[in-house]
């Protein structure tokens, strides 16, 4: 990834020991994915998860206190407390398909899927997760570089861009993406 490296050993420099430090262990995934799942109360959680009660409480309470989850009254049952994702929770959805997928692809487990993650629109399969570029390329481990904020934009060749300069604007929620000439594209 380049002549530079990430200061391995100042963990505070780096995002992935933050969040590792809220979401590194079993427990907490799987909360947050039955999460996504649509499950609100404590006592689904308990009896779906199939964790123990104090174990269940204590990942709860840490998920909420780093803004993954908010605890609410229920509307109809104000005794009974919901919990739901908030904007942080739902940001680490790509995280968990990435993870997900990784899993099915490399488990010692052959996993078969039942029921399929689809495309809401075209109730077809999603694609792999992948690394986008500003512009929407997909990019590999030989196409990612570290640099110095202040070279931001700079090619090897001297030249300077911007975000969406190439193409215009780069991707947003819904745009289409051809993966097979992406990667026809990449592969050169």
């Amino acid at each position: 990834m380049g002549e530079l490296r990430e200061p391995l050993r100042d963990l505070i420099e780096c995002g992935l020991p933050q969040a590792l430090e809220v979401m590194g262990e079993r427990w907490s995934f799987m909360i947050l994915r039955a999460s996504f799942n649509g499950l609100k109360h404590f006592e689904e959680f308990l009896s779906e998860l199939g964790i123990a009660r104090n174990i269940l409480s204590n990942r709860l309470a840490k998920l909420v206190e780093h803004g993954i989850l908010k605890r609410e009254p229920c509307a109809d049952d104000r005794r009974k407390i919901e919990y739901r994702l908030t904007e942080k929770g739902l940001d680490l959805l790509p995280a968990m398909l990435a993870l997900r997928q990784w899993g099915q692809k490399y488990g010692t487990e052959q996993v078969v899927e039942d029921p399929v993650l689809v495309d809401e629109r075209d109730r077809l399969p999603i694609g792999p997760v992948s690394i986008l570029a500003h512009d929407g390329r997909i990019l590999g481990p030989q196409d990612l570089w570290l640099t110095r904020p202040e070279n931001l934009g700079k090619r090897a060749d001297g030249t300077i861009v911007t975000p969406g300069s190439d193409l215009g604007t780069g991707l947003g929620r819904g745009d289409v993406v051809d993966l097979a000439a992406a990667k026809a594209a990449a592969a050169g």
